[in-house]
């Protein structure tokens, strides 16, 4: 499911700037997805809470898959002259607004799962394993999309991107059946999900780890635009374009294997807080780089800072979380940092626009570092924990 996923992340926006050759419409896929994800997350993921998890996956499967046939119809060359470029435009973005929706449903609903069938012990390990198999597919979907749309164009790449989805959700099918946990809330929704918020503010630690990955990712934006490297500034086309796109997953998945063999115990906070300034050092690299392979490497590196943070902060959730409120909890990390990709994608765009694309980067670079400043000024609790 996730290879698929990521796979058609890298079709769209290629085929988008592909037509377009605009940067600022790669923003704009970004906000689509961002939109939904972030308006219904925190509904949906009082939804989650009262269902039966698989119930919940299932339905969510469904949408994606939906969604991506109908999107990779659209992107036909046939469609494209039928219906004419704004209405093409129109229909994928329709599509990935449903993808958000779809995604503040799937990632609730996993998030709850794993917590169901893992224990407290091994979390930090779970954590880890978990995060660095999805950044396998964050290798794999976009090489593969590199390679399939390079070699045959459009209509095999998203035909491939749709079968694996499909061969995913066989999995989602057969799992066993996740029953929701007792609620102690006997009140409406409104109330139930303003609980999940309050519990989030309330908690310094998850709140400060979610806030600086939020702002961090929002700045640190710089995947959003790799078509543009991959067209203008480094070449490569559409196979690189999959190269670069693959090359922070692969740092993230080095580094995740490696935190799951040894998860960090001591000064997981500050060695959280060194590696995202890490993750905006190595950006302000890559903006001006001009070596194919030295932005290959820049990205792995920002990869492996990356993941460090991630593996931290989806520990925090797990083990700060109660089992009432996880799906809420991970709707509220959906809305901090999953979206924040999309939005910074946005931001990416816009600045893009505005700056040029070397120098947007620059400022998400900076960004990331006076972020990254505040909150080892700010957030003590964070820079002191332990796990």
């Amino acid at each position: 499911m996730a290879m698929g996923w990521h796979m058609q992340a890298v079709v769209v926006a290629w085929y988008v700037y592909s037509i377009t050759k605009d940067p600022f419409m790669l923003g704009m896929v970004g906000l689509a997805e961002a939109i939904p994800a972030i308006g219904a997350a925190m509904p949906l993921g009082f939804w989650v809470d009262k269902q039966e998890k698989t119930r919940a996956l299932k339905i969510a499967a469904a949408m994606i898959i939906g969604s991506a046939l109908l999107q990779a119809v659209v992107m036909q060359h046939s469609t494209l002259e039928v219906l004419g470029r704004p209405m093409v435009l129109t229909a994928i973005f329709a599509m990935v607004f449903v993808n958000g929706l779809a995604r503040a449903i799937y990632s609730p609903s996993m998030f709850s799962v794993l917590a169901m069938v893992v224990s407290r012990d091994n979390m930090p390990q779970a954590s880890a394993f978990g995060s660095s198999v999805w950044q396998g597919a964050m290798i794999a979907g976009p090489l593969a999309a590199g390679f399939v749309y390079g070699a045959f164009g459009v209509t095999v790449a998203s035909a491939t991107y749709v079968t694996l989805m499909c061969i995913g959700a066989i999995g989602v099918w057969r799992l066993s059946a996740k029953p929701a946990a007792p609620s102690l809330s006997t009140k409406n929704m409104l109330h139930d999900v303003s609980l999940g918020l309050r519990f989030i503010f309330s908690q310094r630690i998850i709140l400060a780890a979610l806030s600086l990955d939020l702002f961090a990712v929002l700045f640190g934006g710089a995947v959003a635009l790799l078509p543009v490297y991959a067209d203008t500034i480094l070449g490569g086309g559409e196979s690189g374009l999959g190269i670069l796109r693959a090359s922070s997953s692969l740092g993230s998945v080095v580094m995740m294997l490696w935190l799951s063999y040894r998860p960090l115990k001591k000064h997981a906070g500050s060695i959280m807080l060194m590696c995202v300034a890490g993750f905006g050092i190595t950006t302000l690299f890559f903006a001006v780089s001009t070596v194919f392979w030295v932005s290959v490497a820049l990205l792995f590196a920002m990869g492996v800072f990356d993941s460090v943070s991630v593996v931290v902060r989806h520990t925090i959730l797990q083990l700060y979380t109660p089992e009432e409120m996880r799906g809420r909890v991970a709707a509220a990390n959906t809305m901090f940092i999953s979206s924040s990709n999309e939005l910074g994608a946005v931001e990416s765009g816009i600045a893009a626009r505005l700056m040029g694309t070397v120098n947007s980067v620059l400022f998400g670079g900076t960004m990331t570092l006076i972020v990254v400043s505040l909150a080892w000024w700010k957030a003590k609790e964070l820079r002191k924990m332990e796990m």
